[in-house]
């Protein structure tokens, strides 16, 4: 389990979720944006489930830290997989594609005379 600080609050998530979080935290930041996204959280006093949303992105800390827990861990790994598949979400591109593109880019490249150099379409 892990808490998440933002805005001076502090709210428990899964491992799973709060990677996912502050990936996608650092991920719409980056692109300069800030979003409203819901996380699935248990209130630590009674143990029940419940939610959070925050803003996240530009100008919105958040903080992941690892916290003890005693009782079952939830699955939240459907709200975990929703914040992955966000349009911003870091994806890792397969060296198959990788080196596809780069074929590609090298058979779109032309000489320009009026450039006086290499050109793509």
């Amino acid at each position: 389990m892990r808490c998440i600080t933002y805005a001076g609050e502090t709210v428990l998530t899964t491992d799973d979720v709060a990677q996912a979080l502050v990936t996608l935290t650092a991920a719409v930041a980056n692109d300069g944006q800030a979003e409203a996204v819901r996380i699935p959280i248990v209130i630590e006093s009674t143990g029940e489930q419940s939610e959070a949303e925050l803003v996240i992105g530009v100008g919105n800390d958040v903080l992941s830290a690892p916290t003890d827990w005693d009782g079952e861990v939830p699955d939240f790994s459907d709200a975990a997989a929703r914040l992955q598949s966000h349009r911003s979400f870091p994806r890792r591109v397969d060296s198959a594609d990788e080196t596809q593109a780069s074929e590609q880019h090298v058979s779109d490249a032309h000489w320009d005379i009026e450039f006086n150099g290499f050109r793509t379409s």
